[in-house]
């Protein structure tokens, strides 16, 4: 019985932390997000030269996001992209598009 009072007292602050944060979006979201390709596109999506990756800063939101799209599907051929496009759900796909749209 202390178990289960336990487990749904803990189950109850998570909602509350849920809701919370639901009500209350994280401003940075799509900063830190976007922040996981800077490896390979450069901080901000400004790639270095030579390097042989595509530069995002500035791209068209909807060409980058039909570039994802196409990666987590497989019609692109890609070493790395089709996985790391599959950990990322619609919405935060589009986030990093749009952060990466608005960089110049």
């Amino acid at each position: 019985m202390k178990l289960f009072r336990w487990t749904s007292a803990v189950c109850l602050v998570g909602a509350v932390g849920a809701v919370q944060a639901a009500g209350q979006p994280d401003p940075n979201l799509a900063r830190n997000l976007a922040a996981t390709c800077a490896n390979c596109h450069g901080t901000n999506g400004h790639a270095v030269a030579g390097a042989g990756n595509d530069a995002l800063a500035g791209t068209d939101k909807e060409k980058l996001l039909q570039k994802l799209r196409d990666f987590r599907s497989g019609a692109k051929p890609a070493t790395i992209m089709h996985q790391i496009s599959k950990g990322y759900t619609e919405a935060q796909l589009e986030l990093i598009a749009a952060y990466f749209a608005a960089q110049k």
